[in-house]
């Protein structure tokens, strides 16, 4: 079983930043591609960034130059630092991961909102 567990979301202001943490835990060899996903109200999940175990980045065209997803392999841990946020990066985010377990699996953490005000 993997769980993984986001911390950092919340309420700032036009122009602010935040920072989102995420980590893995439970029984597991190994951990792929770590990402970011959000979904705002009535819109479909997007990515938003993701990170691989080799450090390879991909950004959303929305947020690239303003945010930066980093990871800790020791650590099994992912993190979203959303500098110059916007209205329109309202939305819930959610962890995800590529995870070798007793087999390859996709997992999701919980959801944390980011609400961002005009």
């Amino acid at each position: 079983q993997v769980q993984l567990v986001e911390s950092g979301g919340g309420l700032v202001q036009a122009g602010g930043s935040l920072r989102l943490s995420c980590a893995a835990s439970g029984r597991f060899f190994s951990i792929n591609t770590m990402g970011w996903y959000r979904q705002a109200p009535g819109k479909e999940r997007e990515l938003v960034a993701a990170i691989t175990s080799g450090g390879r980045t991909n950004y959303a065209d929305s947020v690239k130059g303003r945010f930066t997803i980093s990871r800790d392999n020791a650590k099994n841990t992912v993190a979203l630092q959303m500098n110059s946020l916007k209205p329109e990066d309202t939305a819930v985010y959610y962890c995800n991961a590529g995870v070798f377990g007793t087999g390859w699996g996709n997992y999701w953490g919980q959801g944390t909102q980011v609400t961002v005000s005009s």
